[in-house]
């Protein structure tokens, strides 16, 4: 303990407690020192130095040396450092000395512990870089924003890149840290700068490292992409191991935390954005920087501004990576939109690529099979016909219009009879004639069309008559009676006729007994 430290305290108005609190002695202690010093004159006048006052408190004043503490483990001392070279916890070696007859309590054999083995205070190295050769990325909780979109308040996340070399700054607020809002993020910042640093250090974020590893971390796709587009490499910290990106921890996210943001009353989103781009210029950008005592902003366009690599002609195209299933009914979900592939791969997990403008479809082998234009909202389908199975082609595609037009193809009594169906006023026929018209893929147009001819003839075109005509091959075989003939095309649907039948028995055979009359058989 400094004995001159805690008498320049006292002579210094400094209470007990606090110099208690301070120098982390009892109060009591603190208390004798006070009578003590009081009765040998050491609070006024000039102060002896330490090596002086140590002699006069041990000629004078013995008793009040603080008496060594003897702790109850002692007796254990031997087999706690055997336990703790085994790595046996505080809690497990406490349990152990009880079954030895230890009557002390778990923080006394904590006590014991820490004082058997002192914390050596781990040496950290500080790493400077060159101009332009390091950003390092964070995000950070900024409180409640207002959403425009729907006047609610919202969770808002502070995202900042910091370069290295001039400590320069980008901030934006955003509502959610999804890989769109990262990638773009990124984007944002490097048309800040007007360059892009040749290493980027990110946390293990999500949106940027889908596996952290220090070893062989697995980088999202889309941000591999963006790496490539603009020329940096990405350099993940260690789990755990914020300390790797501490020029934006302590002066990114923290800074903007108890600067920018402290004491600041909740705007829109839109708003705090545009304020903190003037920050980043003003305040931020002209403080002298506690570690390099210039400002960063000034340091950055004297020097690091020219050493950043150029921006790539074009920005980066927003894509997104994702995995997910073919369904049954030939379409992916992506981003709340549908999209077709191949039906041979219904119910395969596939890669899609969503960029701004259009949505590519990979196998997992990064095989392209599919592309796509982009959604303009959700829920709309994106499909290319030849990615449905032909047989199911002729429930989607062929309409009223387009079964008249292949009837036309394959000749006129097809084509009245196509007509005569869909002429129904109240049942809907359009199904019996697309399955009428896919005969002309088993039978052949010549065969249909007489198989019609001859159905009509005698004035019973239905797909049953038609199919049987067909079957039985009797569409050239000639008619025991001939019919009026069938309306030419165009002309407009003539109705089935039933078939009439006679009686044979006159009525009064068939009426009679109701008047009195004989029965009928």
């Amino acid at each position: 303990m400094d004995v001159r430290e805690v008498l320049v305290q006292m002579r210094a108005g400094v209470s007990q407690r606090q110099i208690a609190e301070g120098m982390r002695l009892s109060r009591h202690t603190v208390k004798r020192y006070r009578r003590w010093a009081e009765a040998q004159g050491l609070l006024q006048g000039e102060l002896p130095s330490v090596t002086a006052l140590q002699a006069l408190l041990a000629r004078t004043l013995p008793a009040a040396l603080p008496p060594q503490q003897v702790s109850s483990v002692t007796p254990y001392r031997q087999l706690v450092r055997q336990l703790r070279d085994e790595r046996v916890e505080i809690a497990a070696i406490w349990a152990r000395l009880q079954e030895r007859g230890y009557g002390g309590t778990y923080q006394s054999v904590w006590r014991f512990v820490q004082r058997q083995e002192p914390k050596v205070p781990e040496v950290m190295v500080r790493v400077e870089c060159q101009p332009g050769e390091e950003g390092q990325v964070d995000f950070g909780y900024a409180g409640l924003l207002w959403d425009e979109e729907t006047g609610k308040l919202r969770r808002s996340w502070a995202f900042v890149m910091t370069l290295s070399w001039s400590r320069h700054q980008y901030v934006e607020f955003v509502f959610d840290q999804k890989v769109a809002s990262w990638l773009r993020l990124h984007r944002n910042a490097f048309e800040f700068f007007g360059g892009v640093p040749r290493r980027v250090v990110v946390d293990n974020l999500k949106a940027g490292i889908t596996q952290a590893s220090w070893d062989d971390p697995q980088v999202q796709q889309a941000y591999r992409e963006c790496a490539e587009h603009y020329g940096f490499r990405i350099a993940p910290c260690r789990p755990r191991t914020p300390q790797h990106k501490g020029k934006v921890e302590q002066g990114g996210v923290h800074y903007v935390k108890r600067n920018f943001l402290a004491g600041r009353k909740p705007t829109t989103l839109v708003q705090a954005n545009r304020d903190v781009q003037t920050w980043c210029l003003t305040t931020a950008g002209q403080r002298l920087h506690g570690t390099i005592k210039e400002q960063p902003l000034k340091r950055f366009r004297e020097k690091e501004q020219a050493a950043l690599q150029p921006l790539p002609a074009t920005p980066y195209d927003l894509a997104v990576w994702k995995v997910v299933k073919l369904h049954r009914d030939n379409h992916i979900t992506f981003d709340h939109a549908y999209y077709s592939a191949p039906f041979r791969l219904v119910g395969q997990p596939l890669r899609v690529r969503g960029g701004t403008t259009t949505v590519c479809i990979y196998s997992l082998d990064y095989q392209l099979v599919a592309t796509h234009e982009r959604a303009q909202h959700p829920g709309q389908r994106q499909t290319h016909l030849d990615h449905l199975p032909p047989q199911k082609l002729p429930g989607l595609t062929w309409d009223r219009d387009h079964c008249q037009a292949l009837a036309a193809e394959i000749g006129p009594a097809t084509t009245t009879t196509v007509q005569t169906l869909l002429g129904d006023p109240v049942v809907e026929r359009l199904p019996t004639v697309r399955r009428l018209l896919k005969l002309r893929e088993r039978f052949g147009d010549a065969r249909l069309e007489a198989a019609c001819e001859r159905a009509l003839r005698f004035e019973d075109g239905t797909y049953q008559t038609v199919k049987r005509i067909l079957q039985q091959e009797l569409e050239q075989a000639a008619p025991r009676e001939a019919s009026q003939g069938y309306p030419p095309v165009g002309a407009a649907p003539v109705a089935a006729t039933p078939l009439t039948f006679t009686f044979v028995r006159t009525a009064a055979e068939l009426v009679g007994h109701l008047f009195g009359g004989g029965s009928w058989s």
